[in-house]
């Protein structure tokens, strides 16, 4: 760290350097309740996406109790093929998000199967999405965190070290440069005795 200087070129440096902080500062700290709401936000619609995956569960169990008979094979019968991701842009911040799903089905005989096997497949789809969506929306929870946490580290930066540590140079520059004016008057008045004193004893 440079030492500091004591002169009125320091002293203009370091007061533009607050004007500078105190500036910024505002639009950091605008910036991070921004961030703190958006984070709650997504938060919230996590919750909701648990919620849905809930909800999905208990509408095919209602609507498909047959699904207990295990002698039924459905396993693997809808898989996530392919994700097609696609990025926004929010607070500043690159949050990802679902541009197109590519959900397979694998061939079956609409003969051989139980006919309830096609409201599975339509199920199946919609669970898989929503999973596919819930896990998206965690990864923007966790985005968010942490650029709030980097933005929050940066007003604090501002506000707890860089603005008291630039007042206080300013305060030091100050004082040392009125001590220096007042010694400066002090050996000029004290100049000023002697030369007279020189003068009346001549």
């Amino acid at each position: 760290m440079a030492r500091l200087a004591y002169s009125k070129s320091s002293l203009s440096k370091e007061t533009v350097k607050l004007k500078r902080y105190k500036q910024y500062l505002p639009s950091l700290d605008l910036k991070r309740q921004q961030l703190a709401l958006e984070r709650k936000k997504a938060q919230v619609v996590v919750e909701q996406a648990k919620q849905e995956i809930i909800d999905c569960y208990q509408q095919t169990a209602a609507m498909l109790p047959m699904l207990a008979d295990t002698t039924i094979d459905v396993t693997g019968l809808v898989k996530l093929h392919t994700i097609e991701m696609a990025e926004e842009n929010v607070v500043g911040v690159h949050l990802p998000v679902i541009k197109q799903l590519d959900i397979s089905v694998k061939p079956y005989s609409l003969f051989a199967e139980p006919h309830w096997v096609d409201q599975l497949v339509i199920q199946l789809k919609k669970m898989i999405a929503l999973k596919a969506e819930q896990k998206v929306k965690e990864q923007r929870v966790e985005i968010l965190h942490f650029a709030l946490r980097k933005i929050t580290q940066r007003v604090n930066l501002f506000d707890k070290v860089l603005i008291p540590k630039a007042q206080q140079d300013i305060r030091k520059i100050r004082i040392y440069l009125s001590d220096m004016e007042t010694a400066a008057v002090v050996r000029a008045k004290s100049t000023k005795q002697k030369r007279m004193k020189l003068n009346r004893g001549n």
